[in-house]
C-alpha cells in the first residue's frame, strides 16, 4: 500500500475511529499523512499547531497512537506504526 492509498481511505480509517473513541478521533482528525515508507505512516500537525492557541497535544496523542493503529489494522488491513513529525 502506498501514501496516496491510505489517503483515499483515510476517511474510513477516521469514521472507524470517531464509533472507537471520540477523544482519540479528536486528537488525529487534523492529522496531515506526511509519509509512508511501507511501515512507519508519519503525521504532520504541524497546521493544527498554528490554530491551537497555546494547546499542545502531542504528548496526548502519544497514548492514542495504539489505537489508531488498531483502527487502520482493521480497515486498511495493513501494519504500521505512527510516527509524528
Amino acid at each position: 500500500m502506498e501514501l496516496n492509498d491510505i489517503r483515499s481511505r483515510w476517511n474510513e480509517v477516521l469514521d472507524a475511529l470517531l464509533e472507537i473513541d471520540r477523544i482519540t478521533w479528536l486528537a488525529f482528525f487534523d492529522a496531515r499523512l506526511a509519509s509512508f515508507d511501507g511501515k512507519t505512516l508519519t503525521l504532520d500537525f504541524s497546521d493544527a499547531r498554528k490554530l491551537a492557541g497555546g494547546h499542545e497535544y502531542s504528548e496526548s496523542r502519544k497514548r492514542q497512537f495504539g489505537v489508531l493503529e488498531e483502527t487502520i489494522l482493521r480497515v486498511l488491513e495493513i501494519e504500521i506504526v505512527i510516527a509524528e513529525q
